[in-house]
């Protein structure tokens, strides 16, 4: 049986940071592979500064192809909003039976994953990996059902400082992949 992360966001837009944890955990040997999965819209974030549903699907191919064993998953795209992780997860393994799917969250989302649709059931069914985020370190104690990544390279980028500085003007190199840089001014996102 096949292990899947499923780094799940609205990736609006993709960053740099976001391509370090999905290459990073796809090479890690805790997971055969990930999948980026675009979030149509989620329930605990504002929906004002959303880029088209296409446009953020483009960008996450764009950096999956720059990294190893990892690829993009449109399942929420498919389902009903808002969209909520545990359905994307059900989803997922009625059409890949052969697969064993986890979620791959940062360790600034465990202040509110007990929110979460059936967060209880997510850990006891599927799993999570937790990355470290700055500001945010990992609690001494791993809970049942979750995998912490201590020692992963941390980030301090959000997507949406790279939006501030998108609509400022700034120059955004190395906040965003070069391809996803050339994307977003070609498809003038942001400003």
């Amino acid at each position: 049986m096949s292990v899947v992360g499923i780094y799940g966001g609205s990736f609006d837009p993709i960053h740099t940071g976001h391509a370090m944890v999905a290459n990073f955990v796809a090479q890690c040997n805790i997971v055969d592979e990930v999948w980026l999965m675009v979030s149509r819209r989620n329930p605990l974030k504002n929906h004002s500064t959303l880029a088209s549903d296409e446009d953020r699907l483009q960008m996450a191919r764009l950096v999956a192809k720059g990294c190893r064993n990892v690829e993009v998953s449109d399942i929420e795209m498919t389902l009903p909003t808002p969209s909520y992780t545990i359905n994307s997860l059900e989803a997922l393994k009625r059409l890949y039976p052969d697969h064993q799917f986890k979620i791959i969250i940062g360790s600034d989302s465990l202040e509110n994953f007990d929110k979460w649709k059936e967060a209880s059931r997510i850990l006891k069914e599927f799993g999570v990996i937790v990355y470290p985020r700055p500001g945010f370190p990992l609690p001494e104690r791993e809970p049942e059902g979750m995998t912490f990544l201590t020692g992963a390279p941390e980030y301090g980028i959000s997507s949406s400082l790279v939006r501030e500085y998108i609509a400022s003007g700034w120059n955004i190199n190395y906040f965003v992949p070069p391809f996803v840089s050339d994307f977003i001014k070609a498809k003038k996102l942001y400003q």
